[in-house]
C-alpha cells in the first residue's frame, strides 16, 4: 500500500543545495513526490510503498545534508497517496508566513576556484564565479523565496549554457541564484580617481599596476567597498591613514593562501580552520617576526588580523599581485563602508586612486567578520559577513521581539520562535550615514523574515539614537533595559542557560539605573531580572565622554580620587592640568564612572603606555599588548560596603597610588601593565568568591568589552574553572556591545511573559 508523507524541513535550506540533494536522495530511494520552497520552509511530499525507505529517507536529509545546510527541524504529516511517476522539484510558493531562513555570503568554494583557474574552462578568470555551494546570499537578497526574481541578480538573464546548468537538478548550480559567466553575467570595470572610466581589457591588472605604484584602490566586494593597498608599502600606507583619517588602528591584511598567513603569523589548528571555513572573516593572529610587512599595518600590535581571499574577484587579485594586502573597509573613520558604485565615487573622493568597480548591485551592506581563537573557540569581535542572518538558536520558543541595540557597535536582534536573528555590524549610531543603515537594516529585517514583534526593546541611556527611534514607534510597546543586564542576559541566551548566575560584566560605559557610567560590574541573576551585588566604585571622570579620548585626562580623575589631588607625573609634563585639576576640585564636568575600561586607560596614561587615544579602546589594547602576559604580584584593591551601605564596591585607591608609586621608582611600563592585568584577574576572582558564597551559585557568566582582552579572558576564566566554576562565556555573538540587542531581545521576551523585574542596585 502506498504511503504518503509531507515533511516540512525549516533552517537554512534555501540557496544551498539542498533541493538538488534532496531530489538525488529521493531518485536513489526510488521515491515519488516533489519538492519546493516555500515562505515556510521547504517543503518534501514524499511516496513509496516501503515504510522503511521513507523512514530512511528522513534521517538521510538531516544526516547527508549539504555543507551549507543547517536543519533546525522537520515536521512529518501524513498525506494521501497521489497517482505519479517521478519525483520533481516544483517552483517556488511565495504565500505564507515565513519560517526559512537566509543563507550568509559565503566565502568562494574549491570546485569554483579550480574552474577559476583553469584556462580549459569557459568561467575561466571570471569574477562572478560561483554555485550552490558558494557565493552572494544575504547581500542580494530582497525577499524571500530565494529565487532569483527577489535577488539583485534579476537584471541578468542567463544565456543558454548558464540556464541549462540553472534547471538542472544533477548540476551544481541548479537553482544559484547568482548563476552567470562571462557572456550573460556581471562585469568589471576600472575608473580613475575622479571616477571617468578607463578603457580597458583587464581591469584587475590595471588595478594592480596601479598597487604596485603605491596607490590605492577601491575594490567593490560582496557586501561593500574595500580599500585595497599594498601591505609592504609603507607610503601608500601612510597617504591611507592620512586620507581615511584612521591614525594608528590596525588594519586588516588579506593574504594569498594559508601558507603565506603562516609566514605572517603563527597559526594554530583551530585559527587555520577559521580562515579556510565557508565564513572566511578576519582571524587576529600572534605575528611571527618574519614577513614583509609595513609597521604602519598594525603599530603598537603583537596581532595581525589575517584573512584569506573569499569571492573569486580576491582570488584573482592575490594571484597577480603582492603577497599580503591591506583590505580595510571603505569609508571615513567611523562611517559605514560605501557599498554603490555611484555612493563609492562620491564619499571615497580624495581617498581612493581608482575604483575596481563591477555592475552587480549589493542590496545590503555588510563588512568582514572580526574573531580571535582563544580558550578552544573562534569567537566573535565583529559579527557581520559569512555569518549573519545565521541565527543563535535559543532553548526556547516565544512572542515575536525586535531589539535595537546600543550607540556604538550597533546591530538588532529579532527573535522569532527559538530563532534569535541578529544583523550585521552596524557601527557607531552618532554617524549619519551609520544611522541611516540602522534604519534600512531594521526595515529589511523584518521584511524579509515577515516578522510582526509585539515589543521594542532598547537601551536605557536617553541619549541613544537607537532608543529614541525605538520611543518614537508609536505603534508597538517599548521596554527600556539596563546595558549591563543585557549583556549578562545575552551570554546566557547564547549558552541556552536558564538557570540565575554570577555575571562579571566589563566594559568601557553603560548607563545605570542611578543615572551614573557603570562599567565594573557583579550581577546575580537571569534575563528576567538581576541584583548589582558589587561594582568598582565611582570615580570622576573630567569633561565628561570626551575624557575618552584622552587617557591622561581618565587618569588624572583617579588620581585625584586616590591622593585628592593630582600629583605631579612624568607622563603628564606638558598638559593643561591646572584646567582639569579646577573642575575635578570644584566637583563641576566630572561625572561619576564605575567604568573598568576606564580603569584600563587610567593605568595606561600612568605607566606611560598610551596617553591619548585615535580609537575606541586603543589604550586598553596598547596596554595589553605592553603585558604580552600575566605575571608579577597583583597590586592592592580594596572591598567594602557601597555608599548605601549595601552592596560591595572595589575600592581603586590603594591600586592607583601603588601605580603611580611603581612608575615613581623607575618600573618599566611592561613590568606595571603585566602585574595591573594580574590585579583585574585576582581582583574579579576575589568578588566571584563573594558572590558565590553569598548566591549559593557556581555558575559564572563574562560579558561586555573588557573581555576582548585575552589576557583578562583566559585568565580568570581558568582561574575560576580551577576554581570548580562552571563559566559561560561568548563565541557565537560579540561580549562587546555587538551583542547587546540579543540581551535586550530575550529579557524583552521575559517581560511580555510577565516575569521582568529589571535591575535591584545594592550599590
Amino acid at each position: 500500500m502506498l504511503r504518503r508523507k509531507k515533511l516540512v524541513v525549516n533552517g537554512i535550506v534555501q540557496g544551498v543545495g539542498f533541493r538538488p540533494f534532496v531530489y538525488r536522495l529521493a531518485k536513489h530511494a526510488g521515491l515519488t513526490g516533489c519538492i519546493r520552497n516555500t515562505s515556510s520552509g521547504v517543503c518534501i511530499e514524499a511516496q513509496s510503498p516501503d515504510p522503511a525507505a521513507l523512514e530512511r529517507f528522513r534521517l538521510d536529509l538531516v544526516q547527508k545534508a549539504p555543507p551549507l545546510a543547517k536543519i533546525f527541524s522537520i515536521d512529518v504529516l501524513d498525506r494521501d497517496p497521489l497517482d505519479e511517476r517521478e519525483f520533481v522539484i516544483d517552483s517556488s510558493d511565495g504565500g505564507g508566513a515565513v519560517e526559512t531562513l537566509v543563507s550568509p555570503d559565503i566565502a568562494l568554494c574549491g570546485d569554483c576556484r579550480r574552474e577559476l583557474l583553469d584556462p580549459r574552462d569557459r568561467r575561466f578568470g571570471y569574477a562572478f564565479i560561483n554555485c550552490t555551494n558558494c557565493g552572494p546570499r544575504y547581500t542580494i537578497v530582497e525577499r524571500i523565496p530565494y529565487d532569483r526574481p527577489f535577488t539583485s541578480m534579476k537584471g541578468f538573464d542567463m544565456c543558454p549554457e548558464c540556464a541549462r546548468e540553472y534547471h538542472d537538478p544533477m548540476n551544481r548550480r541548479f537553482h544559484a541564484q547568482p548563476n552567470a559567466c562571462p557572456a550573460c553575467g556581471p562585469q568589471l570595470s576600472i575608473q580613475d580617481g575622479d571616477g571617468r572610466a578607463v578603457p580597458c581589457d583587464d581591469p584587475v591588472g590595471h588595478a594592480f599596476d596601479m598597487l604596485r605604484d603605491g596607490r590605492i584602490v577601491a575594490v567593490k566586494g560582496i557586501g561593500g567597498f574595500h580599500l585595497a593597498a599594498d601591505a609592504a608599502d609603507d607610503k601608500a600606507l601612510e597617504r591611507l591613514r592620512r586620507r581615511k583619517g584612521r591614525e594608528e588602528k590596525p588594519f586588516a591584511v588579506m593574504v594569498k593562501d594559508i601558507e603565506t598567513a603562516e609566514r605572517f603569523c603563527v597559526v594554530d589548528e583551530g585559527e587555520r580552520a577559521a580562515l579556510l571555513s565557508p565564513e572566511a572573516p578576519v582571524v587576529l593572529l600572534r605575528r611571527n617576526g618574519s614577513g614583509k610587512l609595513s609597521s604602519l599595518v598594525a603599530p603598537g600590535n603583537d596581532r595581525l588580523g589575517l584573512m584569506l581571499p573569499y569571492t573569486p574577484l580576491h582570488v584573482l587579485m592575490m594571484e597577480r599581485g603582492p603577497e599580503a594586502l591591506v583590505m580595510t573597509s571603505a569609508n571615513v573613520t567611523d562611517e559605514p563602508i560605501a557599498f554603490e558604485n555611484r555612493e563609492a565615487l562620491s564619499r571615497l573622493k580624495g581617498i581612493a586612486d581608482g575604483y575596481l568597480l563591477h555592475d552587480r548591485p549589493v542590496y545590503l551592506r555588510c563588512d568582514d567578520s572580526v574573531t580571535v581563537h582563544l580558550h578552544g573557540k573562534l569567537r566573535q569581535l565583529r559579527r557581520s559577513r559569512g555569518y549573519v542572518p545565521a541565527p543563535v538558536t535559543l532553548s526556547s520558543p516565544g512572542p515575536q521581539v525586535l531589539a535595537v541595540g546600543a550607540e556604538i557597535k550597533n546591530t538588532l536582534c529579532l527573535l522569532k520562535e527559538r530563532n534569535a536573528i541578529l544583523s550585521q555590524h552596524i557601527g557607531d549610531l552618532k554617524n549619519f550615514e551609520a544611522y541611516e543603515h540602522f534604519l534600512m537594516v531594521g526595515e529589511h529585517l523584518r521584511g524579509i523574515f515577515q516578522a510582526s514583534p509585539e515589543l521594542l526593546v532598547c537601551d536605557m541611556h536617553p541619549s541613544y539614537l537607537s532608543t529614541q527611534w525605538a520611543v518614537d514607534q508609536s505603534e508597538l510597546p517599548v521596554l527600556r533595559v539596563q546595558h549591563h543586564h543585557a549583556h549578562l542576559a545575552a551570554c546566557l541566551a547564547e549558552n541556552r542557560f536558564e538557570e540565575p548566575a554570577i555575571g562579571v560584566v566589563l566594559d568601557g560605559t553603560g548607563y545605570g539605573t542611578d543615572g551614573t557610567v557603570w562599567g565594573g560590574e557583579i550581577l546575580i541573576g537571569d534575563a528576567s531580572g538581576a541584583e548589582r551585588f558589587a561594582s568598582l566604585e565611582p570615580v570622576p571622570l573630567p569633561g565628561g565622554d570626551a575624557a575618552v579620548e584622552h587617557p591622561w585626562k581618565v587618569a588624572c580623575g583617579y588620581l585625584h580620587h586616590a591622593f585628592g589631588k593630582i600629583p605631579e607625573l612624568d607622563v603628564l609634563c606638558g598638559r593643561e592640568i591646572a584646567g582639569v585639576a579646577e573642575i575635578l576640585d570644584k566637583g563641576i564636568r566630572s561625572p561619576l564612572a564605575s567604568s573598568c575600561g576606564r580603569l584600563f586607560d587610567a593605568v595606561a596614561a600612568i605607566s606611560g603606555v598610551c596617553c591619548d587615544s585615535s580609537y575606541e579602546g586603543q589604550a586598553a589594547v596598547e596596554l595589553m599588548h605592553a603585558a604580552g602576559r600575566l605575571e608579577g604580584e597583583p597590586f592592592s584593591w580594596d572591598i567594602g560596603p557601597g555608599s548605601t551601605g549595601a552592596g560591595l564596591q572595589v575600592h581603586t585607591g590603594p591600586l592607583v597610588r601603588e601605580v603611580v608609586a611603581a612608575r615613581v621608582s623607575g618600573t618599566e611600563s611592561p613590568e606595571i601593565s603585566r602585574r595591573f592585568h594580574v590585579t583585574i584577574v585576582e581582583l574579579f576572582y576575589d568578588i566571584v568568591i563573594r558572590a558565590a558564597d553569598a548566591s549559593g551559585i557556581r555558575s559564572v557568566a563574562l560579558s561586555g568589552g573588557v573581555f576582548q582582552n585575552p589576557l583578562i579572558f583566559e585568565g580568570l576564566t581558568e582561574k575560576l574553572e580551577r576554581g570548580g566554576f562552571a563559566v559561560l562565556t561568548h563565541a557565537l555573538v560579540p561580549c562587546n556591545d555587538g551583542g547587546v540587542s540579543l540581551g535586550q531581545a530575550v529579557i524583552g521576551r521575559e517581560y511580555l511573559k510577565g516575569r521582568y523585574r529589571g535591575i535591584i542596585d545594592n550599590g
